[in-house]
């Protein structure tokens, strides 16, 4: 999968080349196609990474030899393993944001852009797509510590993440003069999954970096404390269904 990532960044260089077959804005594509290929990479490490990492300890049995053998708990293996695959994705995001950066600056100066680049958006909407995945690893996690196979965490968690990502829009229908249509019990059901499930719209900056509008940095707190709770919320939970499972 490194192989396979690595690989998919060489796509970074022929991004202005790419942006260039747009005659009006070049640079508002190259900025779409750099955050896109950025947030597409993180999101396909978050799948795997989280939700194979803590499965294939405990099916090759790796987790008995590290519980059994040091002074260890169930609670400190999850969180630590937990910390590591982030880390491990925050990096990647960091490089990654470079790439894009350097990209989008080499674009903006073959094609001066109409319109001055903020590039603490653009860095800001790297920065939050990592927060994003960071939620997505916490709950393939939480998957993987009630599963006896990869197929929960995997697609548990691409569910998740299409179904959080599609949360405000439902929100938003439910309150408009079509949803009020709607039954009872599906309002309260859609409302009801709104309300769990992580809303990943609320980390999705991209149209603030590709127009140069300027961020609600309220909002992005709410939004940064929003995540910390949830993860931990997610974290607390594995590791308690973690501590209680047979791992004979």
């Amino acid at each position: 999968m490194y192989h396979g990532t690595l690989l998919i960044a060489f796509l970074f260089l022929f991004i202005p080349s790419i942006s260039s077959f747009s005659m009006r804005q070049v640079t508002e594509l190259a900025i779409t196609l750099s955050l896109s290929l950025t947030s597409f990479l993180l999101l396909i490490m978050a799948i795997f990474l989280g939700g194979t990492a803590l499965w294939k300890d405990v099916e090759r049995r790796y987790v008995h030899s590290v519980l059994g053998g040091t002074p260890i708990s169930r609670t400190s293996y999850v969180l630590e393993k937990y910390l590591g695959i982030s880390l491990f994705v925050s990096i990647t995001a960091l490089l990654l944001g470079v790439l894009s950066l350097t990209t989008i600056g080499i674009t903006a100066w073959i094609y001066p852009p109409d319109r001055p680049l903020l590039w603490q958006n653009i860095a800001l909407a790297v920065l939050f797509d990592a927060v994003k995945y960071a939620i997505l690893i916490a709950v393939a996690f939480l998957l993987s510590t009630v599963s006896t196979s990869f197929f929960l965490p995997i697609f548990g968690t691409i569910a998740t993440f299409l179904a959080g990502s599609a949360s405000q829009d439902v929100f938003d229908y439910l309150h408009s003069s079509q949803g009020e249509q709607l039954s009872v019990i599906v309002r309260k059901a859609a409302l009801f999954f709104y309300y769990v499930l992580p809303n990943f719209s609320a980390f999705d900056l991209q149209t603030n970096a590709i127009y140069s509008i300027p961020l609600n940095f309220t909002g992005l707190l709410l939004a940064f404390s929003y995540a910390v709770v949830y993860i931990l919320i997610l974290l607390t939970a594995a590791s308690l269904l973690f501590s209680k499972r047979d791992l004979l």
